[in-house]
């Protein structure tokens, strides 16, 4: 008997109505399209009503899961688990919120990794389904990333957008599935990139905010070395090589990042899915996304060999390779 194999068999994605253009954010402080452009590749971003928060979010992504695929995609959901760095509250869990709405007769807790979070949350859903212990899990990534972005702050305002995405991950038929996972912290670098909730400092003295700071350049030069790495080692990993990549789908923090990335796997532009331009940085939402615009637009197919990478606070990182089943294309 061959090997249990989780995959994704569903997927889902939202982001708000409102957009947030660059030539909006000019009217708001000292930017330009131009400078926006240039150094992040962003030129719109998607934004939360006044009344819409991540709960609401991923909620909708999976309402859009369900519309694609039916209402039987949610039966016998195990475990519903959302990955946020924006929760609605401390406590109650908004995975707590979404399992509430939809009446799920499953167990519900929220995962705080930073943007690679949905990563993880696939991760943690796989290891349940592989076990045994689970039969279905609810993996969400989803964001409000624009209530705690300090809007004066032009190097970090103009990055972010909000968003959701779902899947559900269950046993999946051979040769589809996950195939690898890497994960990785390095707790030295937490000062670079963080936002205050309890504490008001973290434990080396480094003063934190009600509102989110990064160090651009740190981050940045972390960020091109890590997604090196971690798509090598889970290629690695999967007993496969960068030519055998049909989609990469890297975090969409910042188009040079992506660039830098694609340039080290030596991969073609069209195996690269880039989304940053339409949403901006979403964290835990960004890859759900970008995956449902590529099977919207008919990028990935069953069968593929698709690479996901993720970097983020921590400072963490996450990378995973898996042959595409069909899931998520409605």
């Amino acid at each position: 008997m061959s090997a249990l194999r989780a995959g994704i068999s569903a997927l889902g994605a939202y982001a708000p109505e409102k957009h947030l253009t660059n030539f909006d954010l000019e009217k708001m402080m000292d930017t330009s399209d131009a400078w926006i452009t240039t150094r992040t590749g962003i030129r719109t971003r998607h934004v939360a009503a006044d009344g819409e928060f991540t709960s609401h979010l991923a909620v909708r992504s999976v309402e859009a899961l369900v519309a694609r695929h039916g209402e039987g995609a949610l039966e016998g959901v195990d475990m519903v688990i959302v990955a946020t760095n924006t929760p609605d509250a401390l406590f109650p869990a908004t995975a707590a919120l979404v399992q509430h709405h939809f009446g799920l007769r499953a167990g519900a807790f929220d995962l705080l990794a930073a943007c690679p979070g949905w990563l993880y949350a696939l991760s943690v859903a796989r290891a349940y389904v592989e076990s045994g212990m689970m039969r279905k899990v609810l993996a969400i990534g989803a964001e409000a990333l624009t209530k705690i972005v300090d809007w004066s702050d032009r190097a970090t305002a103009v990055l972010f957008g909000d968003g959701a995405g779902a899947a559900i991950v269950e046993a999946t038929p051979a040769p589809y599935g996950f195939r690898s996972f890497v994960l990785g912290t390095d707790g030295a670098g937490g000062h670079l990139l963080h936002r205050r909730a309890v504490a008001r400092c973290l434990p080396d003295g480094t003063p934190m905010t009600d509102y989110l700071y990064m160090n651009g350049r740190e981050v940045f030069k972390f960020a091109v070395r890590v997604m090196d790495t971690a798509t090598v080692e889970a290629l690695g990993k999967a007993g496969l090589n960068a030519n055998d990549v049909a989609l990469f789908v890297p975090h969409q923090a910042n188009l040079r990042i992506i660039e830098a990335a694609r340039e080290r796997l030596q991969l073609p532009p069209e195996r690269v899915m880039v989304t940053v331009d339409a949403y901006g940085n979403n964290s835990t939402a960004s890859i759900p996304l970008a995956l449902q615009s590529a099977l919207d637009t008919g990028r990935l197919r069953a069968g593929d060999h698709t690479l996901l990478v993720s970097f983020g606070a921590g400072l963490t990182w996450a990378a995973t390779v898996l042959t595409w089943g069909g899931g998520g294309d409605g």
